[in-house]
């Protein structure tokens, strides 16, 4: 079986395994132990609990590094069964239970982005300290569905593959704050963002910087959006145009480098090769969840 306490000794080895240090890791913990620990049996169990096979993930520290080892290198079922000394069947059984135990863990500590905003009041409740939003869309590989309408529904133009999108939102610290529904990759950025219903809840006097890829939102929102001016077909972009890009640009930069945090596990980065849709989504909700914790904790 893999040796556990190796890594956990080792702060840089710890980062290359699970994607966060010693530190980090510790206090997931605390979070994430009492939940793990809450077993509950059924009525009409005639087994003593205890009884049967000891198991292999023994403790919460375990159990964390094991569902955290999953996310960062993303191995299939067979080589998680070789690594931990267990069949394939039951290392599936751990992804879908401990993944849930991992959510509720990172419910507890308030890193998890919102899902949906239904009005301003709910959305200055909620970021009360945000003066600026960063949106941007963000696309993941996916296998090649046999399905033809979903081949088209999944065919990203963009990236020449089947691939799954999520409108993102951050703020200047790249802080994920919103994390969209998931959608296919054929569809494009600023029709996600109108159905996630977000710019209807965004307080006016809010500034959003959005690339061209949303081209057309200052028409449909009253909004304070600060967008790169397009270089015209038939002319050239004048001096105090480029340099305004290049500030509006710079700003924007940051909803890059958050999203570019969430891809530092490869469960987003790699081919998601998991057929249920529940539980791409969920990958990705807790890889941005896994980011806010890492800003909140580093």
């Amino acid at each position: 079986m893999l040796n556990i306490n190796r890594a956990l000794r080792n702060d840089r080895l710890l980062r290359a395994v699970i994607g966060m240090g010693k530190k980090e890791f510790s206090k997931l913990l605390v979070k994430f132990a009492p939940i793990v620990q809450r077993i509950s049996y059924k009525k009409d169990r005639k087994r003593k609990p205890g009884a049967g096979r000891t198991h292999t993930l023994e403790t919460a520290e375990q159990k964390l590094f094991y569902i955290l080892f999953y996310m960062k290198c993303y191995p299939t079922y067979d080589v998680a069964s070789l690594f931990f000394d267990v069949d394939k069947s039951q290392t599936k059984r751990w992804v879908d239970s401990l993944r849930k135990n991992l959510e509720k863990a990172l419910e507890k500590a308030m890193v998890l982005p919102a899902r949906k905003i239904n009005s301003v009041k709910e959305f200055l409740e909620r970021f009360p300290a945000v003066k600026e939003l960063l949106i941007d869309g963000t696309e993941r590989p996916v296998q090649r569905p046999k399905n033809k309408q979903k081949q088209k529904e999944r065919y990203s133009g963009k990236k020449k593959k089947h691939t799954e999108k999520n409108i993102v939102a951050a703020n200047h610290g790249k802080e994920i704050l919103f994390l969209s529904s998931t959608s296919g990759g054929h569809e494009h950025d600023y029709t996600m963002l109108k159905k996630s219903k977000l710019p209807e809840h965004i307080p006016e006097k809010i500034k959003i910087h959005l690339d061209l890829g949303f081209k057309g939102i200052q028409k449909d929102y009253p909004l304070d959006i600060r967008m790169p001016i397009r270089k015209p077909r038939t002319s050239e972009l004048t001096e105090n145009q480029k340099k305004y890009n290049k500030k509006t640009s710079q700003v924007r930069v940051k909803v890059e480098h958050a999203i570019a945090g969430v891809k530092r596990l490869r469960c987003i980065t790699d081919v998601c090769r998991t057929k249920s849709e529940e539980m791409k989504d969920q990958l990705m909700w807790l890889s941005c969840g896994l980011w806010n914790f890492h800003l909140k904790v580093a």
